[in-house]
């Protein structure tokens, strides 16, 4: 006489954060002489961490030589699950959640990403190639080995490579905008997001970077870089335009000589480049001729002389300009020709000259600026014996004092002095 099989007792509350899995038990026979393949199947929820060390079943697995808990692969990767069994196995299955993927050589799931591998009396082993992320969860191995259902479980964790799937594009703005840049990632594990610019390395660490009134200072390239650890960063370059007006660095008043070829230069920095153009006295804009050329590059005009003359001596002014404003800026174009002289400053040095006319001296003071005070102290003495003797002693006290400013001078004395000898005197 047949007898109905008691049911499968009521499943254990289910863990808030738990996975859940399934293992596979298998009835005794119906009756001695019924096959092991009309056994009907129960299903019975175990509960399962990804990082518990054991189960209610721990013991059993254990003396089976159960998976180890978790198994971590790549994306993309295959993976092999092998359960170990002992002698006296009747009934085998591997489950994933819910899903019956083996039992025993029958194939239940139509994935043809997954294929039994291994199955004699000791291991039973399925692979799964192409490995996604939906593939990640609890994979539970379940057999009958004496009449009494044991499993072992594993859980399957799916490590995908940080990537990039969002990101702010190239952008232009102006002097004093605010900058919003993005850049996000995906992964597994979940990856870092951090903002670095080519000049002062780390600037944000998250997804977005803001930037408050950005300066022209600021505009370059901004890297979001991703990374969890499985592979290499990802890596995505941002450009940032900052626009400005015109700011002439380098103008200067220039030296030339007739005859020669001269250059006058103005540079400026600016974002859109700048446009040049050359004025005469700041007026009368600079005519193209034979004499004069203009040469422009993105950051500086030139001012050709070829040949220089008297007529192109004076002040030129440099206009830069772009959409955004614009700059000038003056400078001399002058002379080099000086009168020419044998001495040096140093020997230019304007001093009084003596000339000797025997039988009378002169003294002359130069007529250059100068201010000459002169005190004359004469004694004489005569001796008369043999021969008339005149002694002559002069004693002049003489103060120099020049006063001489830039292109001008100031004469503060001139004066001339005559003494007569009657003798000639010894130069």
């Amino acid at each position: 006489m047949l007898t109905t099989p008691h049911p499968p007792p009521p499943p254990p509350p289910l863990p808030s954060s738990s996975t859940l899995s399934l293992s596979l038990s298998l009835s005794p026979s119906l009756s001695p002489s019924s096959s092991s393949s009309s056994s009907p199947l129960f299903l019975y929820p175990l509960s399962l961490s990804p990082s518990s060390s054991s189960s209610s079943l721990g013991s059993s697995a254990a003396d089976l030589g159960h998976l180890p808990d978790n198994i971590t692969v790549l994306e993309g990767e295959s993976v092999v699950l092998s359960c170990k069994i002992d002698e006296g196995v009747t009934h085998k299955a591997w489950l994933n959640r819910s899903n019956i993927l083996f039992t025993g050589l029958d194939k239940w799931s139509l994935d043809k990403r997954v294929s039994l591998v291994n199955s004699n009396s000791s291991h039973f082993s399925i692979q799964i190639d192409q490995v996604h992320v939906a593939d990640e969860g609890p994979y539970t191995c379940s057999f009958q080995a004496n009449n009494k259902p044991r499993s072992t479980h594993v859980y399957l964790i799916v490590q995908v490579p940080a990537r990039i799937v969002n990101v702010s594009r190239d952008v232009s703005v102006n002097e004093g905008d605010n900058v919003n840049l993005f850049c996000l990632a995906v992964g597994r594990p979940e990856p870092t997001v951090t903002w670095k610019d080519q000049k002062f390395g780390l600037v944000s660490e998250g997804e977005f970077l803001d930037i408050t009134e950005i300066r022209r200072q600021q505009g370059e390239d901004f890297e979001c870089i991703t990374n969890n650890g499985v592979a290499p960063p990802a890596r995505h370059k941002v450009k940032v335009t900052v626009n400005y007006a015109p700011s002439i660095t380098e103008v200067k008043n220039t030296p030339a000589q007739l005859g020669k070829m001269t250059v006058l230069r103005c540079e400026a920095m600016a974002v859109p480049s700048a446009a040049f153009e050359w004025y005469r006295d700041e007026r009368r804009p600079v005519e193209g001729d034979n004499t004069l050329s203009i040469k422009n590059d993105k950051t500086r005009s030139l001012l050709i002389f070829n040949n220089v003359t008297e007529k192109h001596f004076g002040n030129y002014t440099c206009l830069a300009y772009n959409r955004l404003g614009a700059s000038n800026a003056s400078m001399l174009l002058f002379s080099t020709y000086t009168h020419t002289s044998k001495h040096t400053p140093q020997e230019q040095i304007h001093r009084p000259y003596v000339l000797y006319f025997p039988p009378f001296l002169i003294v002359f003071s130069s007529l250059f600026p100068l201010s000459l005070s002169l005190s004359l102290s004469l004694s004489l003495s005569l001796s008369l014996s043999l021969s008339l003797s005149l002694s002559l002693s002069l004693s002049l006290s003489l103060s120099l004092s020049l006063s001489q400013g830039p292109g001008r001078s100031t004469v503060e004395g001139r004066s001339t002095m005559l003494v007569g000898s009657v003798l000639g005197l010894p130069r």
